[in-house]
């Protein structure tokens, strides 16, 4: 038996890089799918025709996840055409990095909002559904530098510090019901926002790092599959980093 079989999952920011590859991997192992991203383009049609190839059950839907009532509402629709959603991988974010003497308003509430309020508007949406059925699994993509901080990026640091804090009181809020919430805290990992970074900036990356390179997106997927699954059966209010020993 596969290890997500007669489960669905939503997951948002779901067309590229990371998100992407997490639906790749859930499929692989039986899920059925909610798929959300800011619009739905030949990226995220080529997405569904490749997942539902794999005989899942699959629809993507155009939706911002910074914006409550849209949230709302994609839960709503895909709850009647799914009846349940056992998992939620809170995946959507985006970066404005500048120093802070240069950061505009705009910059700021902008990753605050697409970064964290999509996290409490995507939760809140669920958890009736999974407080009904006592059974859920939340997984919040945070970063390193959530933890460490980092110069150049306070707004983005401070967003995913903010998931960090918000996944272990929901871990708390909701454990008694059976639903877990975990975050996980990728480093450097290679994706289309990488690619566009110069050669010697990802080779000066990688020479920081332990293992000596970046990580995949595949390699997060997986730490998503394990908090997904009930692998992680006990396993709550966690942070795990996939970051090559890069923060340790």
């Amino acid at each position: 038996m596969k290890l997500l079989e007669g489960k669905t999952a939503l997951i948002t920011g779901a067309s590229r890089g990371i998100g992407k590859a997490i639906a790749e991997k859930f499929a692989s192992e039986g899920a059925n799918l909610i798929l959300t991203d800011l619009f739905y383009d030949d990226n995220a049609r080529a997405l569904v025709e490749e997942l539902s190839a794999t005989g899942v059950k699959v629809k993507m839907y155009a939706s911002d996840a910074s914006k409550f009532d849209q949230a709302q509402a994609v839960v709503e629709e895909a709850a009647k055409e799914f009846g349940q959603i056992h998992i939620l991988v809170n995946n959507a974010g985006i970066t404005r990095d500048t120093l802070l003497m240069r950061m505009t308003e705009d910059q700021w509430d902008m990753v605050i909002n697409v970064n964290l309020k999509s996290v409490f508007n995507l939760t809140k949406a669920v958890q009736s559904l999974m407080l009904k059925q006592r059974y859920g699994s939340i997984i919040n993509m945070s970063s390193v530098v959530g933890v460490s901080g980092n110069a150049g990026q306070a707004n983005y640091s401070a967003s995913k510090a903010g998931i960090v804090g918000f996944t272990k009181s929901v871990a708390r809020e909701l454990g008694s019901r059976n639903i877990r919430c975990n975050a996980i805290a990728p480093g450097f990992i290679l994706t289309e926002m990488t690619d566009k970074l110069p050669e010697d900036v990802r080779k000066e990356w990688a020479e920081k790092i332990p293992l000596k390179r970046g990580g995949t997106p595949d390699e997060v997927a997986k730490v998503a599959l394990f908090l997904a699954s009930d692998l992680s059966s006990y396993v709550s209010g966690q942070v795990i980093q996939v970051c090559g020993a890069m923060l340790t």
